[in-house]
């Protein structure tokens, strides 16, 4: 169901250990809203600001309280604790009120100036318009060559477009959004969510900065969890890989078996070698532990979906000198 309200933009922004950039992230959005007044017509008491705070450890909190408590048009989300970056962004959107909702990363790789680029794009009539970066500087050699194979093995296992090169900057309608909140699954990859949601999206191109301070809170065990959802959440290829690799290992090894066996019976060759013996009993136990593995990652979020636990919990909201309950 659409939000009650006049808000017609809403900018969700998840925040994580970021207290050094959120003042320079502000002054631009500023710029941003006297931009949007004088390009799109669209007043700045109709553009809200959404930051979420991710369970930050540094002084992020203050300065963002600071922030939403006295200047109009910003809210503070503030999560109980870490939930990591898909679920904190969760967050952001399920409290947003705009009938167009941008979602950007804090640390001003994602240039807020764009937002109005997205906005025109989608008043062509699309509803979703998502950011595709032409570069990534700043960024290592082997995350661009891991991000770029994860994004196109994604995009061959699942059986929806998955646009590729492209992170969580984008703008979507309020009924796409309306469907993103009806979708509560836990292990969450928003990119892929709204591609399965479909309606008309389309992608502009964009040049990525460099951080503006500091360095990436994306781990690489944070990538690999993240690679892992967006696998499993779209796709059950790795599981039906894990029954063909069982079925090929079980007819090379009858294959063996049966030329073993005419080795004793029809010649005076016998096969010899504890090595070779070893090296195939721990084969076909790694393949058994691979498929075993496999199938516990699908079942394990299989568990964590029947407990129907909230996806986030608010501390509180805060806006302006108001604090508003949750």
């Amino acid at each position: 169901m659409s939000k009650n309200s006049n808000i017609q933009l809403s900018i969700v922004i998840p925040i994580y250990n970021e207290q050094g950039i959120i003042p320079e992230l502000v002054d631009r959005l500023e710029s941003v809203k006297v931009q949007i007044r004088k390009d799109l017509q669209i007043s700045p008491d109709k553009v809200e600001v959404i930051l979420v705070n991710d369970g930050s450890k540094d002084n992020s909190f203050s300065v963002m309280r600071s922030i939403s408590e006295t200047t109009a048009g910003y809210r503070l989300v503030n999560l109980s604790r870490n939930y990591g970056h898909q679920l904190a962004t969760t967050a952001g959107i399920d409290v947003s009120r705009g009938q167009a909702v941008v979602v950007m990363d804090g640390d001003l790789q994602d240039p807020p100036e764009f937002i109005i680029e997205l906005y025109r794009k989608m008043l062509e009539g699309y509803d979703v318009v998502y950011a595709r970066r032409k570069k990534r500087p700043g960024e290592s050699i082997f995350k661009l060559a891991t991000a770029k194979i994860f994004y196109r093995i994604l995009k061959k296992i699942t059986s929806f477009d998955i646009p590729l090169d492209t992170g969580d900057f984008r703008i979507m309608s309020r009924r796409v959004v309306d469907v993103l909140c009806s979708m509560r699954e836990s292990h969450r990859y928003i990119r892929g969510l709204i591609s399965w949601i479909g309606f008309q999206q389309t992608g502009i191109e964009y040049e990525r900065a460099e951080r503006f301070e500091g360095s990436t809170k994306f781990s690489i065990g944070k990538m690999i969890k993240f690679a892992v959802d967006g696998i499993t959440s779209f796709s059950a290829i790795p599981l039906r890989l894990a029954s063909y690799l069982g079925m090929a290992t079980a007819f090379l090894g009858f294959l063996y078996a049966a030329h073993a066996i005419y080795l004793k019976m029809f010649t005076q060759e016998t096969i010899q070698g504890w090595t070779s013996m070893v090296i195939i009993i721990l084969l076909l136990g790694g393949i058994q532990l691979l498929s075993i593995g496999l199938i516990g990652e699908y079942l394990s979020r299989v568990h964590e979906e029947s407990k129907k636990r909230p996806l986030y919990v608010i501390e509180d909201i805060y806006e302006n000198v108001s604090r508003k309950k949750k």
